[in-house]
């Protein structure tokens, strides 16, 4: 739960790549549920590209433009997962830890 006139982070951005706010009192709320959904996939698909990643690197035969896709998915996936860690970090400070 956000304190009183505090904002989220979302897990998304907005127009021109701006960061997007919830300002809400309400942890339960369709939103706030949204945001928690979509931050889960964001961590679950972070997690599943690291161990692709770890696959791509062994392959001492990995083509350029793999090598390139691979570098900007992981850049993808930190971006978001890096979000997720601002907003979740934010909320410990403002609110404690969630339970």
């Amino acid at each position: 739960m956000t304190a009183p006139n505090e904002l989220r982070l979302l897990p998304w951005s907005g127009p021109e790549g701006k960061p997007c706010y919830l300002s809400t009192d309400e942890r339960g709320g369709y939103m706030s549920r949204l945001a928690d959904n979509v931050e889960a996939v964001q961590l679950g698909m972070a997690a599943e590209l690291l161990e692709d990643a770890s696959e791509t690197l062994s392959d001492r035969d990995v083509a350029l433009d793999e090598m390139q896709r691979l570098a900007k998915e992981l850049s993808g996936a930190l971006r978001d997962v890096l979000r997720v860690a601002t907003s979740r970090g934010h909320l410990l400070a403002v609110g404690g830890p969630r339970p």
